[in-house]
């Protein structure tokens, strides 16, 4: 039987790893994956997270966030923009959004590590603000710059 398992390095040097089919929690969570469950895809929601969300820039990316109950059971709900205003080709703005989504899903960790130790959920709106083809490397630079103020981040309690 193969079971689904988590390692993460959470903000220490100690590696922990998590059986999910062996531990009862609140919120389901998977190894560092993006499935259809961690997608943000509530037309609701999206028109909630632009009308009352809170937001900062990290050049190239915006981020819109706002602490909310999900219809999952993930802690992180998270969907990524990019506009057609800058790029006029599809192909284009289907490969920032799959570079965007990438370094998420790589970077993502140590969020979801807090807000699972804070029972909360989140519901994120990256949008590629620039105007020009990203490098991966600025991309998973402005990743890890956003995760980190994720994580230091004051979370309401709910």
């Amino acid at each position: 039987m193969r079971r689904n398992h988590l390692v993460c390095k959470p903000l220490g040097s100690i590696h922990h790893t998590y059986f999910i089919n062996f531990k009862p929690c609140k919120f389901i969570i998977h190894s560092v994956t993006f499935n259809k469950y961690e997608r943000l895809k509530s037309r609701k929601l999206i028109d909630q997270l632009f009308s009352a969300g809170k937001g900062f820039h990290v050049f190239p990316v915006k981020v819109l966030f706002q602490f909310t109950s999900l219809n999952q059971k993930v802690p992180v709900q998270a969907t990524v923009s990019v506009s057609s205003r800058n790029f006029k080709k599809a192909v284009t703005r289907n490969r920032i959004k799959r570079q965007l989504r990438e370094v998420y899903r790589l970077n993502k960790l140590p969020f979801q590590q807090k807000l699972l130790n804070h029972q909360s959920q989140v519901a994120l709106f990256f949008i590629y603000t620039g105007k020009v083809l990203p490098q991966y490397n600025d991309l998973n630079n402005a990743m890890a710059t956003i995760v980190t103020r994720l994580v230091e981040m004051d979370i309401p309690i709910t």
